[in-house]
């Protein structure tokens, strides 16, 4: 009986290796924050180290997402991060919704949030240090500041949801 089970077993694990989340891959930077806003050297240094394989239209994959079901894993923060915050698709987003993501990656660097401990355990490289996460927000406060200078208040006010 328990021969039986590890078969089963081991046949869904070979099984599940056939099944596999479609790759971010497209690199697609067309309406990246960088068309809209001065991205400097030492930015573009972090995101790219830290932020772009989940908030970008290209992660670099590891070995590891080749197995399933880690694979689905790292998809779904990918699409979890890209959903939240995607520098690659920044300048399609309404300026008031800019402004509130803006706010809130600088909220989630203050707080230590990201990126994700689980990210950073396997990619020590990734982790802020604390002259990274001033220069991060820095950068944002200086987006938030142009924004506000570019557009009119009115424009910078999120819309309240509407509960149809």
């Amino acid at each position: 009986m328990i021969r039986k089970i590890l078969l089963l077993i081991a046949f869904l694990l070979i099984a599940i290796q056939f099944i596999r989340p479609a790759r971010n891959v497209s690199g697609d930077t067309a309406k990246d924050i960088s068309t809209l806003y001065q991205v400097p050297g030492p930015v573009s240094s972090i995101l790219e180290r830290s932020c772009s394989d989940c908030h970008s239209n290209k992660t670099i994959y590891p070995w590891y997402a080749e197995l399933q079901p880690v694979g689905w894993w790292l998809n779904n923060h990918v699409v979890d991060g890209k959903r939240h915050f995607n520098l690659n698709n920044f300048a399609a987003l309404k300026v008031a919704v800019q402004k509130k993501k803006l706010e809130e990656f600088m909220d989630q660097i203050r707080n230590d949030d990201m990126p994700l401990s689980s990210y950073t355990l396997v990619h020590t490289q990734a982790k802020l240090s604390e002259p990274d996460k001033q220069t991060i927000y820095s950068w944002c406060k200086n987006v938030i500041d142009t924004l506000t200078a570019r557009y009119p208040p009115d424009s910078l006010i999120m819309e309240k949801q509407k509960w149809d």
